[in-house]
């Protein structure tokens, strides 16, 4: 028996789309799948490791364990649209001078945690840019070189 269907118009990344959904379809389902935004990554599915962030109103989400029903009215905020804003370069270029990518899966989930972050906390201490990182895992187990990507971001866009 096919799920009934419900159309919702979800603003990502500033777009309205209206689309044709199953009430049960997540918002990565929708992201990945049907708007072909594949920078939130398919992980764990179940919201322990960051690689399916997104900003929903500003805030870091686990996108898979959201449906895309839950976001109508909300603006969502994928790493694609935040790797062109000019507040966001600081970070892209510390993630690349710490070598904070490696191998480039969690590269989106923790940039985009980073730049939430530092959009709440510019002046965010390292205690507590460890601790807004957890629930992000690196498969590299790079994480002293993303957080001091953080750090480095932080510490240059604080004015001269």
């Amino acid at each position: 028996m096919t799920p009934a269907r419900a159309t919702v118009t979800l603003t990502v990344n500033g777009v309205a789309r209206t689309l044709d959904v199953e009430p049960r379809e997540t918002l990565l389902d929708v992201l990945r799948e049907r708007l072909d935004l594949t920078g939130a990554k398919r992980a764990c599915d179940r919201g322990e490791c960051g690689a399916c962030a997104v900003l929903v109103d500003g805030r870091p989400i686990n996108a898979c364990h959201v449906l895309a029903l839950q976001v109508r009215g909300r603006e969502v905020v994928t790493i694609e649209a935040l790797a062109g804003r000019p507040e966001f370069q600081p970070i892209l270029a510390a993630f690349i001078h710490h070598d904070a990518g490696q191998c480039g899966f969690c590269t989106p989930g923790f940039a985009l945690a980073a730049h939430a972050l530092l959009q709440r906390h510019p002046a965010a201490s390292d205690a507590l840019i460890r601790w807004e990182l957890v629930g992000h895992i690196c498969r590299c187990n790079a994480y002293d070189g993303l957080a001091a990507a953080v750090a480095a971001a932080r510490d240059a866009r604080k004015p001269s």
